[in-house]
């Protein structure tokens, strides 16, 4: 019975170690939105990195000005972001509706940057308010 005591209260410890790490995780992965008139700035000011998840014929139709072509770029990602680590990076993808940025903001995430945030409004949402960069 010492035994099965004993098991048993290491499962509880490791399932909840494993919970633990989980959630920790979950947390550095969690991404905040940037409004429109903030992500102008930072581009006025040249103080963002922008990840364009759209994919490379979207990219070419037109994206945000300065932004990275994320598939296209995504294996020299890291050489295409900047050396400081808590550089804002905004990742986007088409609309408030669309998922994948975070395909770019957790590359950018694993890389170590830790001020990495979304533009819910996507190219779709610029597109409204600002001119887009071709090509």
């Amino acid at each position: 019975y010492r035994c099965m005591k004993t098991l048993y209260s290491i499962l509880c410890l490791t399932v909840l170690a494993a919970l633990s790490v989980q959630a920790g995780d979950m947390k550095k992965m969690e991404v905040g939105n940037i409004e429109h008139e903030a992500l102008k700035k930072a581009i006025a000011e040249e103080s963002v990195t922008l990840i364009d998840v759209n994919g490379t014929k979207s990219f070419k139709a037109g994206h945000i000005p300065g932004a990275i072509d994320f598939i296209a770029e995504k294996e020299s990602l890291a050489a295409k972001l900047p050396a400081d680590k808590n550089a804002l990076i905004v990742a986007y993808c088409s609309n408030e509706n669309c998922g994948a940025y975070m395909k770019g903001a957790k590359a950018a995430q694993k890389l170590g940057y830790t001020n990495v945030k979304h533009y819910s409004a996507g190219i779709m949402g610029w597109k409204e308010k600002e001119e887009v960069e071709k090509g």
